[in-house]
């Protein structure tokens, strides 16, 4: 009996072991037929990731249109709506270039439907765009059906390729133009594959990644290091989804092998779609890596792909690989947060891209036109002109040119543009079939003029689906008809392009523009420099040699020019304010009393100088100041006098004031060298030819940036802080007894912001960090008078339009500007021409159009930007339009707070606009009625010094309006410094009381005004100065912890801002939120859990 019951047990095990088994085989079976989808978020679990609207709209939207007696099996959670559409052809479409291949049958099923106002059935078709390097375009039908609107209808098909095209596009279209476009699930299948057939696919060619979507649980996942865990979820937007936590390592994450799955010689393409959780409080690194194992090389690590992921919200990260040889082990796996950040992975999938693209990659290594990296066709013109077109121009192949004289600096050949009709006309090439969003490329060209020196740009024409046009800059550079000159940029394209061009412009029409090469290919990136090195150096100590003059003398001084000099008597015996006040110096009887003078003057230039090439530490900040004065002959009108450096034969500016009078005036100001250099020429210059120039306790220090930062915290503590009282109700007393709190600061509400344009919207990795971290928003052109109007009666307002409704939609303030430019180079040539009673009609035409359309949607604008530096209405329209140029402002839109917007207030490099000159402006348009609200500080500074820009804040103070800095970028090649500079500019603004907001002036490489003064480069890593900028936002944040006091009290001192409070009892944890008002005195705050 024992016996057979032994065996009654284990013939029960084997049965339920092969019952298992079975059901196993057919979920494994199941999961790979699910995963041999070619299309990439073919539910749209992902929103509309990896689809493009082709020139309509789309969004995704969770709930069902349609009874759900109409659900069929091809439901997914979520559906797409394609909408405004003004074509029968508009519809949604993808890119499935690299997931196809000639000779393989594929079925198409769509689940479809319509909405609009018409109830018929409308025509819905499935389309593949096959487009050739020939220019030429196909179109294969594959599958209609006829959708009404009330339910969801499947369209199926199938479609063959013969010859494998440069791109592939899979699109829906059909319905007629005003009907919506619905899509529910979109699926292409090898349907060798799906019939069990022996397939004739390349290896790899469908999906390598085994239960791509975790449909089936982790299954055949492995945690490295770490734990995971599979939640099955049918919610629109959550689906099923991989957790990676307990992660105490960056490379901890989730891999799966795929050794048998991947052959060398292949290249594959990687997509996988992304999350974090957890303390996040910057955009979180995720990588995807490739381990190869080896018996005969060890382990290598292979980076494929990378993105920056936030809490909450689902990005693609993307890439490609090949094997350049078999590896006894090929694992995959993702990676990347910082430790204590779960990782969440929607999906995975590897498809192999081709079967000879490592072959062609090494065949053609020579032929740079021939290679994936290089976008242009027949660069060096060696195939005669083929793929080259002229823009408004005709082009000519010459092997020399005058007699010999011009020849090709590289090759046998060279292009020329001739019969130039206008400026922009020009040699060109389109790329629009070889150029990709979110890659960064490089254009280079050696080019040379026929005669004369112009300036000869390459520029990139965009249009894109929607129709929207766009140019951007990719270089410059002085050309001439002696010498070939390089012309060398990079670019980058935020969203895709309907037609893509690059083209040669710029010198008048009658020139002739020669170009040797013209090439755009991948750009390579460097990697950035370290923390630079700095020699030891003492702070405060004066670098310039003889500067009291103590002994009458003048030693180490010598003339710069053909002037003479002399020591004079009776200058100001103290130092300078602002040396004084840094050096931190009371000494009355500092200087000497004598000075410098430079007479017989006989051009701006000349004056007094030192050499200081061995006293300058590179990287290191220098702080300027000094007396300077100027003889009778400068009163007749206002001088410039300026300390400036020669530094290997380039001019610096050292700092610069303009005098008018025959009083001692304080010049102050930085510099910073970042290039060693062979000679450093101190010299003071400026006044005009004749006059006299004196200068007085020159004083060139090192910056102690350090102190001043600890100076600024405390100064922050007292500004930007305030006592919290917390007392925490609805408890009984026994249970909060011991209880603990943890309070952590979610935002602080010091407003910070920062320059967008209309083409970074479209960039999802560009939106991420801007919307993470900054609650303002300025917008660079789209705003300004020669964008919404450049030609008279021509006006455009859809990029503000766009722009301002990507704020609304993520609750961003904006700032407008500007209503005016007030420099004349700014002012589109429709208006200059004008005259004045035309002008006038205008200007009013102007503000009336922008502040009606735009009322109540601009907390603040720059009604006349950059009135130190320009005056054209003024001029034209006489004095008192500046002041009714903000009175017509505030009638129109009166919530709107008006600012004044200049640069150069804060540190010291421009005579025109420091700040006594701005105070004496705000006064003078207060006296005319002009409701003045606030004062802009632009910020575009150089190696700033916080003493100077300290100066300038507590000057302007006085007049008792809110300040902001408006357009803040700092510029240096090192990364480090130019984290240092930043942080210098964040905390005194931060630190000062009448400062209300910051706004920088863009954060991302290629889309900043200024070169070496971006935060995040163009690939979306976050660089050193970007990691500088979020460690202060982090330390702008309070956090606290400790024990509730009797009757439920808790006290500490925070910044402004908004809290979470975590309260943890005997009972359990309470959440709670409040805010921190801005305010000096102490603030009761009530916590009712």
């Amino acid at each position: 009996m024992y016996v057979g019951l032994r065996l009654q047990i284990i013939i029960s095990f084997l049965f339920l072991l092969a019952h298992r088994f079975s059901s196993f085989s057919r979920k494994v079976q199941a999961t790979l037929m699910a995963s041999s989808n070619i299309i990439t978020n073919g539910d749209f679990s992902a929103r509309t990731e990896s689809w493009y609207s082709d020139g309509c709209e789309a969004f995704v939207v969770s709930s069902d249109p349609f009874s759900s007696d109409s659900i069929s099996e091809s439901s997914s959670c979520g559906y797409a709506v394609v909408t405004n559409r003004k074509e029968t052809w508009q519809g949604l479409e993808q890119d499935i270039t690299t997931q196809v291949s000639p000779g393989i049958t594929y079925a198409v099923k769509a689940s479809v439907g319509v909405s609009g106002p018409s109830h018929e059935p409308a025509e819905v078709l499935a389309t593949a765009r096959l487009e050739y390097e020939d220019s030429s375009t196909k179109y294969l039908s594959i599958g209609k059906t006829y959708a009404s609107g009330d339910k969801w209808v499947d369209l199926e098909g199938t479609f063959e390729i013969s010859n494998m095209p440069d791109r592939v596009v899979f699109y829906l279209e059909g319905p007629a133009p005003g009907k919506d476009l619905l899509i529910r699930s979109v699926t292409v299948r090898s349907s060798s594959r799906e019939t069990g057939e022996a397939s004739s696919v390349f290896p790899g060619a469908l999906d390598i990644v085994k239960n791509h979507d975790f449909s089936d649980g982790l299954y055949p996942w492995n945690s490295n290091s770490c734990d995971s865990f599979a939640v099955i979820n049918n919610d629109c937007d959550l689906g099923s989804r991989a957790v990676v936590n307990n992660r105490s390592e960056t490379w901890e994450g989730l891999e799966q092998d795929i050794t048998d799955r991947v052959s060398p010689g292949y290249s594959y393409k990687v997509s996988a779609i992304v999350s974090v959780s957890g303390p996040v409080h910057e955009p979180a690194q995720v990588l995807a890596t490739l381990k190869l194992e080896s018996q005969s090389s060890g382990t290598e690590f292979k980076e494929i792909g990378k993105t920056y992921a936030s809490k909450d919200v689902w990005k693609t990260l993307e890439g490609t690989f090949v094997l350049s040889e078999k590896a006894d082990r090929v694992v995959f796996y993702l990676e990347g947060p910082p430790p204590g950040i779960d990782l969440l992975i929607k999906s995975v999938t590897i498809h192999c891209k081709s079967n000879n693209q490592f072959e062609r990659s090494r065949e053609f290594r020579s032929a740079p036109e021939a290679d994936d990296h290089h976008i242009f066709l027949n660069s060096s013109f060696s195939d005669g002109l083929k793929h080259w077109s002229g823009r408004g121009c005709n082009l000519v192949l010459h092997e020399s040119l005058a007699g010999g004289e011009i020849l090709p600096h590289s090759g046998t050949c060279f292009a020329s543009a001739v019969e130039r009709t206008h400026n922009w006309s020009g040699i060109e090439q389109d790329i629009t079939d070889r150029v990709h969003r979110k890659v960064i490329y490089e254009a280079s060209s050696l080019v040379r003029l026929s005669h004369s020196k112009h300036n000869v740009q390459a520029t990139l024409y965009v249009q894109y689906l929607d129709q929207r046009k766009e140019y951007i800059s990719i270089s410059s550079v002085d050309a001439n008809s002696d010498d070939w000159v390089q012309l060398k940029g990079r670019f980058l394209l935020n969203g895709t392009p309907a037609r893509a061009v690059v083209y040669i412009e710029g010198p008048p029409p009658s020139t002739d523009v020669f170009v040797d090469h013209f090439n755009v290919k991948h750009a390579e990136k460097s990697p950035p420099a370290g923390r630079p090195y700095i020699e030891s150096h003492a702070f405060g100590m004066n670098i310039v040699s003889n500067s009291h003059l103590s002994d009458g003398t003048l030693e180490g001084w010598f003339n710069f020019g053909d002037c003479d000099l002399r020591v004079g008597e009776g200058s100001p015996r103290i130092l300078p304010p602002l040396a004084r006040d840094a050096l931190r110096t009371t000494h009355d009887e500092y200087l000497s009393g004598r000075y410098v003078v430079a007479t017989k003057r006989s051009g701006t230039w000349m004056g007094p100088a030192q050499t200081i090439t061995d006293k300058v530490k590179l990287f290191v900040t220098y702080q300027v100041s000094a007396w300077v004065k100027v003889g009778s002959g400068g009163l007749t009108c206002p001088q410039d006098v300026n300390i400036a450096l020669s530094v290997d034969g380039q001019w610096v500016n050292g700092g610069e004031v303009e005098v008018d009078d025959g009083d001692w005036h304080e010049v102050v100001g930085s510099f910073r060298i970042e290039k060693q250099a062979e000679e450093v020429l101190l010299y003071v210059q400026g006044p005009s030819p004749g006059v006299d120039l004196m200068v007085s306790g020159l004083q060139i220090f090192a910056v102690d940036r350090k102190a001043r930062l600890s100076y600024l915290r405390g100064q922050a503590d007292v500004v930007r802080k305030r006592d919290v009282r917390l007392k925490v109700s609805g408890l009984d007393a026994s249970e909060l007894l011991g209880a603990t709190v943890n309070i952590r600061q979610t935002r602080n509400s010091f407003p910070l912001g920062s320059c967008i344009n209309r083409s970074n919207i479209d960039n999802e990795d560009f939106v991420d960090f801007f919307v993470n971290n900054f609650d303002w928003a300025v917008f660079g052109n789209e705003l300004k008078w020669y964008w919404t109007e450049p030609e008279q009666g021509s006006f455009n307002y859809r990029d503000a339009d766009d722009m301002l409704g990507f704020c609304e939609k993520y609750n961003i303030e904006t700032r407008g500007h500007c209503i005016f430019w007030e420099v004349e180079s700014y002012v589109q040539p429709w208006v200059q021409q004008l005259s004045d009673c035309e002008l006038e009609a205008a200007v009013e035409s102007r503000v009336t159009d922008l502040l009606t359309r735009y009322n109540g949607k601009f907390r603040h604008y720059d009604v006349n930007n950059e009135m130190l530096h320009g005056s054209f209405y003024r001029d034209r329209l006489g004095s008192d339009a500046r002041a009714r140029k903000f009175r017509t402002a505030h009638e129109l839109d009166p919530l709107a707070t008006l600012f004044l917007n200049e640069y150069h207030i804060e540190d010291g490099h421009d005579g025109k606009s420091s700040p006594e000159k701005y105070i004496e402006l705000v006064r003078e348009l207060q006296k005319k009625g002009a409701p003045v609200g606030g004062i802009a500080i632009q910020g575009h500074i150089t190696c700033p010094v916080g003493h100077i820009v300290r100066s300038a804040l507590d000057k302007l103070s006085t007049l008792g309006l809110p300040i902001w800095f408006t357009e803040l970028d700092v510029s240096s090649v090192n990364e480090h410094v130019r984290g240092d500079d930043l942080e210098v500019m964040m905390w005194e603004a931060f630190a000062h009381p009448a400062v209300e907001g910051v706004m920088l002036w863009g954060f991302w490489e290629l889309f900043m005004s200024r070169e070496h003064s971006h935060l995040v480069n163009a690939d979306g890593e976050v660089n050193e100065a970007g990691k500088r900028f979020l460690e202060i936002k982090r330390e702008w944040l309070s956090f606290v912890d400790g024990v509730i006091e009797d009757e439920g009290g808790f006290e500490f001192r925070g910044y402004h801002g908004s809290y979470t409070v975590e309260v943890v009892t005997s009972e359990g944890k309470y959440v709670k939120n409040f805010v921190v008002d801005k305010g000096n005195s102490p603030v009761d705050i009530i916590v009712d859990l």
